[in-house]
């Protein structure tokens, strides 16, 4: 082995042996710990769910039928969130469940590297990841990309072992158990998350794990596997379902995206697009300064004869955000979090390396300095995640407000929403959504008018400005009020539709949000084909025994008959 180091002197540190931790998991436990408190503290409390995670959670439960379900969607955030979600609609149980989750998969994630690096570089590399606002603020939220990064950070940190201790078969598996998680939640990244880890376990001379590679491999397979078969169940074959995910996404391609990110970090969760100014720099000075940061954890972890796992994770980190700053013309600073996770590795060798192995200065003003530039960074990242959760918890006000209003105007479960920003709005009024256009194309204009002769309908345009769609222009127009500084919002419902109310109490709110009604809409179930239900509505009892038709698939937009049946929720 020495003979063969000697021949390569880049080959030992590249991919060297693994070394023991000399130190002791309980600092990686306060670091997970202290991760998980402020979640519980800062984030979850009195959060509501947007968009995309509306659509993730009516999958399997929740407040509303299935939302659409377009192209680029994967299902593995919806199968972490089913123990919470299918029995309860609690807005709070599955912060609170995922924060937990969050916390714990993080400590398993920063464990499996004890083995690879010292406690103490593990540990400051875990506080600076979990200090960001953009990990704090998506620990409890109900999206996969935290996941993401919790798989590649645990699949490098595995693939280390097992090319460095060619028995550990713990290792192997596990390298194939987090590339699955990662394919599972996000295909694609689970692909760019695959590129690099295989071919280290191949073109590096004597350390070729062909084991560890079909690990690599067959993770993948099974992750993505799910979203293939859907693709082909409902998309016309997976080349169909990768050209429509593209036109979702505005087409992949050549798009430079590195100032859109830049632009995220100021507390935009999307910017699309992204031609806002740029009016908080130093939100983004850990952005700028961390390139330098990981070259001198590089440098660091070389020196200290651990430039194996420096050097890995930080291509791997390459490869994973490779797409999303060059292919895609927007940004969100989630679909960076895998590529933080595992550049924080080097960054916290250099840390290490200035507080214990730095001549240029006291050891105590070293320290002092270090100690000085993180308060200010934590106080940024603080403030901005302040923000964000404030931002936040006037969205679920909101809607809450909305899906009242629309409940006053006998738009109540089982029901139908569409129009301005349908998907949330019709979670939280206990509806199903639906759009004759668009990326969540699921039914036609026909069929919404078929649908409102069986089901409260209601049509949401952004204000009294925007004209309805065509089909709608004969409905009764009924106008929102201002809610919270949110725009106005205008609700037109078909000719002799219950619900002859006025717009101020169509904004009443109702005496609970829907996450504090359990299930808020107990009994929705999907029914195919042929069964019949009993509609058993409050105040309806004329609708009994009525069957209520909806012609929509909500993965293909293809006619099919299915209803929906309801029934009172309990006093």
């Amino acid at each position: 082995m020495q003979d063969r180091l000697a021949l390569n002197p880049l080959l030992g540190p590249v991919l060297g042996p693994p070394r023991r931790s000399s130190g002791h998991s309980r600092w990686l436990l306060a670091v997970a710990a202290a991760f998980t408190v402020v979640q519980l503290i800062v984030v979850v409390p009195g959060s509501g769910l947007g968009w995309d995670e509306a659509v993730y959670v009516s999958q399997v439960g929740g407040n509303a039928p299935p939302a659409f379900f377009s192209a680029p969607r994967a299902r593995g955030i919806s199968y972490l969130v089913a123990p919470v979600a299918s029995w309860t609609a609690s807005t709070t149980a599955i912060r609170v469940y995922l924060a937990l989750l969050s916390g714990s998969a993080f400590y398993v994630c920063l464990w499996i590297w004890r083995k690879v690096l010292t406690t103490a570089v593990l540990a400051c590399a875990g506080a600076l990841f979990a200090t960001l606002w953009i990990t704090l603020y998506y620990g409890p939220e109900v999206m996969p990309n935290l996941w993401c990064a919790f798989g590649a950070l645990a699949a490098v940190g595995c693939v280390l072992r097992a090319i460095g201790r060619a028995g550990d078969r713990a290792a192997v598996v596990g390298a194939g158990v987090a590339v699955a998680v990662v394919g599972v939640m996000r295909p694609a990244d689970g692909v760019w998350l695959a590129l690099p880890l295989a071919a280290s376990t191949l073109l590096v001379p004597g350390r070729r794990r062909p084991a560890v590679f079909a690990a690599i491999v067959g993770g993948l397979v099974i992750g993505a596997a799910p979203w293939v078969i859907e693709a082909y169940l409902h998309y016309g074959g997976l080349s169909a379902r990768l050209h429509r995910a593209s036109e979702i996404q505005g087409g992949l391609g050549w798009n430079v995206a590195v100032d859109d990110q830049v632009r995220t970090l100021a507390g935009r969760s999307l910017c699309r697009p992204c031609n806002v100014p740029w009016r908080y720099p130093l939100t983004a000075a850990w952005w700028f300064a961390l390139p330098v940061v990981v070259v001198g954890g590089i440098v660091a972890a070389f020196r200290a004869h651990r430039g194996s796992a420096a050097l890995l994770a930080t291509v791997t980190a390459a490869s994973m955000a490779v797409p999303y700053l060059f292919f895609i013309d927007y940004a969100a600073p989630r679909f960076l979090l895998p590529a933080y996770a595992l550049l924080a590795l080097p960054a916290g060798e250099c840390g290490v390396f200035l507080l214990s192995g730095v001549r240029l200065a006291p050891r105590p003003v070293t320290a002092a300095v270090l100690a000085l530039v993180l308060a200010g960074h934590l106080s940024i990242q603080l403030g901005v995640l302040a923000r964000m959760t404030a931002v936040n918890r006037s969205m679920r006000a909101h809607y809450t407000a909305v899906a009242a209003g629309l409940h006053r105007l006998g738009v109540r479960p089982p029901c139908m929403v569409t129009g301005y920003m349908a998907v949330p709005i019709a979670y939280y009024a206990g509806c199903s959504s639906r759009q004759p256009s668009g990326h969540d194309a699921s039914i036609t204009p026909d069929g919404i008018r078929a649908a409102q002769r069986d089901m409260p309908v209601a049509v949401i345009v952004a204000d009294s400005h925007v004209p309805p769609p065509r089909y709608a222009r004969s409905w009764r127009p009924v106008s929102l009020p201002d809610e919270r500084g949110r725009p106005a919002y205008r609700v037109y419902l078909p000719p002799g539709s219950a619900g002859s109310v006025t717009s101020k109490d169509a904004t009443r709110r109702l005496p609970t949000p829907p996450e504090k009604r359990s299930l808020g809409v107990t009994g929705v179930r999907t029914i195919s084909r042929e069964h019949s239900c009993t509609h058993r509505s409050p105040g309806a009892a004329q609708n009994a025994g009525q069957t209520l038709l909806l012609k929509v698939d909500e993965a293909t937009a293809r006619a099919t008959t299915s209803m929906f049946c309801w029934t009172d929720p309990p006093s």
